[in-house]
């Protein structure tokens, strides 16, 4: 279909500048007309024998015009032809990935405007660190998923440039009106040197390479989601249609959803090596090495949309245990920085409050219990300046609330985030 709406335009141009008669246009734009319903209808007949598909269109356009068909080659090559319509493609798989990250985005924003004040652990090292809310963990996705339609919104606009009108390389003799087609077609610009317009593929690098960043942080997240739902974590429940049972253990829910875009991450990541190898060796201008971008670029695109439309669909029907997950942030001392706070606030040098914290923790381990549950009596041993008002800041809930900036991970700034996160998205 891009091949169709490339040629219709550059048919429409040649007769706007005289190169082909405005009856032969005509011709082609019913034939063009034809070969694309022939094509949606599944009629239309593909030859290896025509080398490829813009061939086996103007082939049956000419039988369908006469010697109309075989005037709309006038002014162009296959060299720019195939790299107008792979701009047109991915333009278009761009803004449908754009759609999809979106969709996860909006899953993603409810569920955390839901579980705005749900404690959990959070980790560094994969060590309990510090108190953080669900949503809060759910909205650092949002970001990572935001950055990603950003950068490829940045990639569609050097997608956007038509090639069209630099022939084989070097351009046309005939008088053409390239920014009438690009008009027609939707491009930003027209490429401005007709060696490269008919020779890189730098735009489906990049492409691949912005992909190739989303399939990390869906393969993050999928890790995440694994460890969460194993039990020594406990921390979150997967519907029973993204995950599969063992053959012989009968106990196993894995969950093979994740794993399996978390796989799938590495396929992208390959694509992208294989562009960049392709394109690393060529000398100006086309070379046949530029047909095996398809098969790395077409495949990036399908695997992306795919893993977005099943993510989206898994964190719909997510459900955080939140008592497992507050008996993992208890295990692990997580207000220990929020004393440390307290006792800076109470005038006590930091690096001083940080020994007074550890020897605390220490005594915590000591008697097998949390810092918080240690008495007031032994924590007033640590430092004279503890007083009464100290378990405020050792609860789980005061620790996530005294964080209260943008960017912090009190229930307030949640919620506030979510907020911003949905006026972003209404004005794009």
């Amino acid at each position: 279909m891009h091949d169709i709406a490339g040629s219709l335009a550059h048919a429409r141009m040649l007769a706007a500048c005289g190169a082909i008669g405005r009856r032969d246009l005509a011709a082609i734009e019913r034939g063009l007309a034809r070969v694309r319903a022939e094509i949606r209808a599944g009629q239309f007949t593909w030859s290896v024998e025509n080398e490829d598909v813009h061939t086996s269109i103007e082939r049956r356009l000419t039988e369908l015009a006469g010697s109309a068909g075989k005037r709309l080659h006038t002014a162009r090559s296959r060299n720019d032809q195939v790299a107008t319509d792979l701009r047109l493609w991915l333009r278009d798989e761009i803004d449908a990935i754009a759609q999809k990250l979106s969709a996860l985005e909006a899953v993603l924003l409810t569920q955390a405007a839901r579980h705005a004040s749900l404690v959990m652990p959070g980790f560094t090292h994969l060590q309990v660190a510090q108190p953080v809310t669900f949503g809060h963990h759910l909205l650092a996705y949002v970001a990572m998923f935001e950055r990603d339609r950003a950068r490829l919104a940045d990639c569609r606009r050097r997608v956007n440039v038509l090639p069209l009108g630099a022939a084989a390389l070097a351009g046309t003799t005939f008088p053409i009106d390239r920014t009438r087609v690009a008009r027609e077609l939707g491009f930003e610009a027209v490429a401005e040197n007709s060696l490269d317009a008919v020779s890189d593929r730098d735009f489906a690098i990049e492409f691949a390479a912005s992909a190739a960043i989303a399939m990390v942080h869906l393969s993050r997240f999928a890790e995440e989601l694994i460890l969460w739902m194993s039990p020594r974590f406990g921390f979150v429940k997967i519907p029973d249609r993204f995950c599969t049972g063992s053959s012989i253990m009968p106990q196993k829910k894995n969950p093979d959803v994740p794993e399996l875009v978390r796989g799938k991450s590495g396929r992208v990541f390959g694509h992208l090596v294989a562009l960049l190898t392709l394109m690393k060796g060529q000398p100006l201008a086309y070379n046949k090495d530029n047909q095996e971008d398809k098969e790395p670029l077409f495949d990036t695109a399908d695997t992306l949309k795919d893993s977005l439309d099943v993510f989206a669909a898994l964190c719909a029907g997510l459900q955080p245990q939140a008592k497992a997950m507050r008996a993992a942030a208890l295990e692990g001392h997580a207000t220990a920085t929020d004393l440390a706070d307290y006792l800076v606030r109470k005038g006590v040098p930091f690096r001083d409050a940080h020994e007074a914290v550890a020897r605390a923790v220490r005594a915590a381990e000591a008697a097998g219990c949390d810092l918080s549950a240690l008495p007031l009596k032994t924590l007033k041993r640590f430092s004279f300046a503890i007083g009464a008002d100290v378990f405020r800041s050792l609860t789980l809930e005061g620790s996530v609330a005294s964080r209260n900036h943008i960017g912090g991970t009190a229930p307030a700034q949640v919620r506030a985030a979510v907020k911003r996160a949905r006026a972003r998205k209404r004005a794009r």
